[in-house]
């Protein structure tokens, strides 16, 4: 009897630093292996209260929505070229090009958004890098990582980015 968990859909997260190859790498193997589809997500963090109060004391409101969704869409179109260019770097095009299913740009806080957006869109498991930083020369691993392993009801693969 086969006792394989059912993934049939990939949450991969990424923060769009400069270190999400071996991430996407891991998420891609991973459809592969399961015959799964990918959501790319990337949540945007919101302003702080400081930052807003200015911007609403020297910008109209519509002007403030209206680039946030520039904002938004900018970031979306940026993903899409990140994921062509990484096809082609390597030689993906072809074999791995419809693994992707969706891209997905959302803004809030990113634990909570990750996990609202993989039960959303009845997701199997999540991939996600460790995104850690030094203390004492210790790495850490980051806090989204951390809330999102601690507090997700399916799988979370968290890969070294670094």
């Amino acid at each position: 009897m086969d006792k394989r968990p059912d993934i049939k859909t990939i949450l991969y997260t990424s923060d769009l630093g400069g270190h999400t190859y071996p991430v996407f790498h891991h998420a891609i193997a991973s459809a592969k292996q399961n015959d799964a589809k990918i959501i790319m997500l990337h949540v945007v963090e919101p302003i702080t209260d400081a930052v807003k109060a200015v911007i609403d004391t020297y910008y109209p409101k519509e002007r403030t929505e209206r680039t946030q969704k520039e904002t938004m869409r900018e970031i979306l179109e940026t993903m899409k070229k990140r994921l062509k260019k990484f096809y082609r770097d390597q030689s993906y095009e072809k074999e791995y090009s419809e693994l992707v299913k969706e891209v997905i740009v959302v803004a809030g806080k990113p634990s909570e958004e990750i996990l609202r957006v993989a039960e959303e869109e009845g997701a199997d498991m999540i991939v996600m890098g460790k995104s850690t930083r030094k203390v004492r020369g210790i790495r850490i691993m980051g806090s989204t990582a951390r809330r999102v392993s601690r507090m997700s009801p399916i799988p979370v693969l968290i890969v070294p980015n670094f």
